[in-house]
């Protein structure tokens, strides 16, 4: 059984299809446009560290007097935050030129690299 719709409904049907795609093809031309411009001149923090040399720096589980002994001492030694609850340790932050190294229950847990310049995106230095 075969129905047919009026045509107005049908002249409608096709006029929205019709608009539906030229919708779609402008939405395309305009992702297609942003994709080619220019990349934009900010330098993330994450791209210097995979560009970088790699350089020395303390491995996860090292004891603090370790990263002493190896890597001299930080700048900086700042007070331990955290350690409210039995689940939460205290951890330490020292303080080199180009990291900062992360510690709790005084065993490395993580280093973060710190900014190059003012405009790079990543982690803010330490104040």
């Amino acid at each position: 059984m075969l129905i047919q719709l009026p045509r107005s409904i049908a002249r409608e049907s096709a006029m929205n299809r019709l608009l539906l795609t030229s919708a779609a093809a402008v939405l395309m031309c305009a992702n297609l446009a942003s994709a080619l411009q220019p990349a934009h001149a900010d330098t993330l923090l994450i791209q210097r560290a995979h560009m970088s040399q790699p350089m020395a720096r303390p491995m996860r589980g090292m004891g603090m007097a370790a990263v002493e002994q190896r890597f001299g001492a930080p700048t900086q030694k700042l007070e331990p935050r955290g350690g409210q609850k039995p689940q939460w340790p205290a951890i330490d932050r020292w303080y080199y030129p180009e990291y900062t190294v992360y510690f709790a229950h005084g065993r490395v847990v993580d280093i973060v690299l710190n900014h190059a310049t003012p405009e790079e995106i990543g982690p803010a230095p330490v104040r």
